[in-house]
């Protein structure tokens, strides 16, 4: 247990830069394992999802060395083995709470002819993964897992063993909107003789995409279709600097808004048209926010965002906008509590499977700190309606998740009196040097 404490803050004027986007370095790290040689990755995170991918790489004969930098960030170099150049590790592969790490491999270890068994954490243990198995197995990949009955369902959850080997080629629509089971599709489709191909029912993040085009993969996509054929070599770039997280970006691009007089500047921030959901959503609530120097680095557009205060006005979400900023919700129901008016946010369901839910953990931490929530349904979704006005200080939890825990401190921030929250040791998921960055705000205000 790490408790963590903040008080109303007074000012805020900063200009940072943020180690790398977690959803583009997993991919990074993986598509490199799988080249034809080293590559060197620039700006790679140190949280504790990104490296258990990199201890799953080791633990398939990958070689990987770790250059620590000062933020929470690293230089890292692996040496790519090729599609084929795994070896089967000498134990079960753990992953921790990374449902990245987890989906994205399974899609490659699926085209291995070896079996594998993934063991994952408490939380990750008890979240749906028939979404991924599913396809993977009309691909032709043997897999065994937790199985449970869900009324007339039957679900799957970790572990998973997985025996791979020689794929074919699917055509598959997702029926949940997931870039996760996107990825692990796409990757797999790298085994499989002929063209996979993916629809999407709402077009998700698009890195894994942008990622195998890097590689010179051949994948083409358009609108909400992605096809890849399988059976080519990955060529790698020589050198992928990562740009900043906008997820971890969003906090201090919410803070920024809410507190009095402040400014902030995220430089060499990710700016993927497909992640801009919470810069859309928050002009749409009337804060002042600009991306400038944009430019496109390789291979993700990258800029700085730059944020004034400025009072929110309510706004409401429709779900079909949900998949381009589904973990920045948490904050935006931050946002939401400030504003003037009421905001809804429609079709949220996936909420429920992330680390914890995160309707229940965002709502009860809410209302103790005195904003008006209210979750009901809406043309069979689940949606949220929060009246926005001041905050209070209260006693919050986390629940063991990292953006509960990292939203639940921006709203103590801008809240009146004193905010405590009862363990932020979970923040290190995603985003190791939060709590720190915060601590240093906090004194010079």
């Amino acid at each position: 247990m790490r408790p963590f404490s903040v008080r109303s803050l007074l000012s805020f004027h900063a200009s940072m830069r943020l180690p790398g986007d977690k959803s583009i370095s997993h991919r990074a790290a993986l598509l490199s394992a799988l080249s034809n040689r080293t590559t060197l990755l620039n700006n790679y995170p140190l949280n504790n999802d990104c490296l258990f991918t990199l201890r799953v790489l080791r633990q398939l004969g990958i070689k990987v060395a770790i250059k620590r930098l000062e933020g929470f960030r690293a230089d890292v170099r692996i040496a790519g083995k090729g599609l084929h150049g795994f070896r089967p590790p000498r134990s079960s592969l753990y992953v921790g709470e990374s449902g990245t790490t987890l989906r994205l491999i399974l899609g490659i270890l699926a085209g291995q002819e070896f079996k594998t068994k993934l063991i994952a954490g408490k939380s990750l243990s008890t979240r749906p993964m028939l979404r991924v198995t599913g396809p993977l197995r009309m691909m032709g990949a043997q897999l065994d897992s937790v199985r449970v009955k869900r009324g007339l369902r039957t679900e799957e959850y970790p572990p998973i063993s997985i025996k791979g080997g020689k794929l074919k080629p699917i055509v598959y629509t997702l029926p949940i909107a997931s870039a996760q089971v996107k990825s692990a599709i796409l990757l797999a489709g790298l085994f499989a003789a002929g063209k996979t191909s993916v629809d999407e029912p709402v077009k998700t993040r698009d890195h894994t995409e942008r990622m195998l085009e890097l590689f010179r993969a051949d994948i083409r996509h358009t609108g909400k279709k992605v096809v890849i054929n399988g059976g080519g070599m990955l060529v790698s770039p020589g050198r992928i600097y990562i740009p900043g997280d906008i997820s971890s970006a969003s906090f201090f691009m919410v803070l920024a808004a809410l507190i009095p007089c402040a400014e902030v500047a995220i430089e060499n921030t990710s700016v993927n048209p497909s992640r801009l959901g919470i810069v859309k959503v928050l002009k749409r609530m009337g804060a002042d926010i600009r991306v400038i120097m944009r430019t496109t680095h390789s291979f993700e557009p990258m800029g700085t965002i730059l944020v004034r205060n400025k009072r929110l006005k309510g706004v409401r979400v429709s779900k079909e906008a949900i998949p381009s900023l589904i973990d920045e919700l948490p904050i935006l129901m931050v946002a939401a509590s400030f504003a003037r008016g009421k905001s809804v946010f429609e079709g949220i369901e996936e909420l429920k499977v992330k680390e914890t839910d995160r309707i229940i953990s965002m709502c009860e931490n809410l209302k103790k700190m005195g904003a008006g929530v209210e979750v009901f349904r809406k043309a069979g979704h689940v949606a949220i309606r929060i009246a926005g006005g001041k905050l209070r200080g209260a006693s919050v939890r986390s629940f063991g998740d990292h953006r509960t825990a990292m939203s639940m401190i921006i709203a103590g921030l801008a809240a009146e009196g004193m905010t405590e929250l009862d363990d932020v040791s979970c923040i290190d998921k995603s985003f190791p040097g939060f709590t720190r960055l915060i601590r240093a705000f906090s004194v010079k205000s």
